[in-house]
């Protein structure tokens, strides 16, 4: 049975005022923008850690994947956690895990305890990631939704695209070094929870319920089982294989177990009544597919502006500055457009036109590609998923009642996520392959690390030229061949986006919304 404690009228206590909501979102932003950092400030110092850490590009591949990995698995049951406990109480805590992780990350003495710490780090991010939209919706309405959307999507795009900079700025600086991609944001995330201890107030619902501990662990397990198999199949062993059946048919056994036990479940973690929602469906589908592209291909560009084309880590930081221009603008004028307007399907296409534009262009690149070339493939990249990823959100939670909008968000966040780490596993098996397969028929079995073992990645300053020109030419081959598998997985979301029917947005908030089911329920 569900009970729920007496509290203040929600609505009175929702912000109104647009300076009170952009105080009381400044904590969240903050840790959004730190809890994204996470995941990409790395990109440029791996090339650095996995050499002084003697790791492999199956390494480099699993401390991105790790953190992906421990995020997605995490978010729905943080999601649930929202419809249930204090949401503030809940960032904060998830902060607190980051700020473990990281320094954990920044202390660490080899590679297997690094991957521990991204796992740490994960879970933190997870919480991070979830519940900002989550907090965003219950204090903003729909109609509004959109102006500060788009501000939240220019901090996940900066985030994302912006960290590569910060870390290969950190790497070239002698006196701090790769172990200040963790430990940097440390105090910020302490910022961050104590400006959401100032400014965040929200009504606590509390709900004495049986949260679904079991369901949350078969999806975590089924999740990861399948992220493991992405991750080693067609390296540690084929892709035709009894390790391919055993761990995708484990996977698979184990997500259908889950879906029995969420179909019983009292309070879900992914109740499954919400896919009979079309909107939220069709928004989960392509949230998979914009993370298969966006971070399958994204995550491995600094390791090619690095080996292929010979730039230092600060400098392939600044290359990425073109995406992040370009989804940031997009992200910020299509949410203030929104607003103003009221219509949001025509920047969902347009988004995944663009978007796909951007995949196919990158997929040309090769080792002689121009700079400014490459920046204006970016810049169309970063446009594209800058109009998609936010309001495939909006789009979903305007479409759901008040009491789903916790677990919606969830779910969304969770498949955008898995489709990032499915990206990042897979794709990044296929490119250690394809590398060893190209280095293998270029240098001989041996130069290529053992005729089909995962190679290290090679230190292009210690090689003689015409090595290094073999190794730059089969990394950048390798590289546009991730993009042109993207090309498809984009197609498919846009397809996805064609369907979604617009609906008008919503001008109440998450909380008012909440009251008048509430009341309405009350009346029956």
């Amino acid at each position: 049975m569900t009970t729920t404690s007496a509290q203040p009228d929600p609505v009175a206590a929702t912000p109104t005022s647009r300076r009170k909501v952009l105080q009381a979102l400044s904590g969240l932003m903050v840790g959004m923008f730190v809890s994204i950092l996470a995941s990409t400030v790395v990109a440029n110092a791996l090339p650095r850690i996995i050499t002084e850490l003697q790791g492999t590009q199956t390494v480099y591949t699993w401390i991105v994947t790790s953190e992906l990995l421990a995020m997605t698995a995490t978010v729905p049951l943080w999601g649930k956690m929202a419809d249930l406990y204090s949401k503030k109480l809940l960032i904060q805590l998830s902060l607190g895990l980051f700020v473990v992780g990281s320094l954990i990350a920044g202390l660490t003495p080899n590679v297997e305890i690094l991957i521990v710490s991204r796992v740490v780090q994960g879970i933190g991010a997870g919480g991070m990631t979830a519940l900002s939209m989550v907090v965003m919706a219950a204090m903003i309405p729909p109609r509004e939704l959109g102006r500060y959307a788009g501000i939240f999507g220019a901090v996940f795009g900066v985030g994302t695209v912006a960290g590569p900079l910060i870390g290969g700025v950190l790497v070239d600086t002698s006196w701090l070094g790769w172990r200040w991609c963790f430990l940097l944001g440390v105090p910020f995330t302490i910022v961050a929870i104590v400006l959401l201890q100032r400014t965040l107030q929200l009504p606590v619902v509390r709900k004495q319920v049986k949260v679904d501990y079991l369901g949350a662990g078969l999806i975590t397990v089924g999740v990861s089982v399948l992220l493991i198999w992405s991750s080693l199949a067609g390296n540690q062993f084929p892709w035709g294989s009894w390790w391919t059946a055993g761990l995708v048919g484990g996977g698979v056994i184990v997500l259908a177990l889950a879906v029995w036990v969420e179909s019983r479940a009292e309070e879900p973690i992914i109740p499954l009544s919400i896919f009979r929602n079309r909107t939220v469906t069709l928004a989960t589908v392509a949230s998979v597919l914009v993370g298969v592209a966006m971070f399958g291909g994204t995550v491995f560009l600094s390791q090619y502006f690095q080996v292929a084309l010979g730039k230092s880590p600060t400098v392939a930081g600044l290359m990425s500055l073109p995406m992040v221009f370009g989804l940031l603008v997009s992200s910020t004028v299509a949410g203030q457009l929104i607003t103003k307007y009221g219509r949001w399907k025509a920047y969902l296409v347009g988004g995944g036109v663009i978007m796909l534009g951007g995949m196919g262009l990158l997929s040309t690149i090769d080792g002689q590609t121009g700079t400014v070339l490459l920046g204006v493939y970016m810049a169309v990249l970063g446009i594209g998923v800058g109009m998609m990823m936010q309001n495939l959100v909006l789009a979903a939670q305007n479409d759901v009642a008040a009491h789903d909008l916790g677990v919606t968000t969830s779910v969304l966040t969770f498949f955008r996520s898995m489709g990032g780490a499915v990206g990042v596993s897979a794709l990044g098996a296929v490119l250690a392959n394809r590398i060893t397969t190209l280095m293998t028929e270029k240098l001989g079995p041996m130069a290529a690390g053992g005729g089909g073992e995962s190679h290290a990645v090679p230190d292009i300053s210690k090689l003689p030229a015409p090595v290094v020109r073999v190794i730059q030419d089969v990394y950048a081959t390798a590289t546009a061949e991730l993009f042109l598998i993207g090309v498809p997985l984009t197609a498919l979301a846009l397809v996805a986006v064609l369907f979604i029917k617009e609906k008008p947005l919503n001008t109440l908030s998450g909380e008012e919304r909440l009251a008048r089911e509430r009341a309405a329920a009350a009346e029956h």
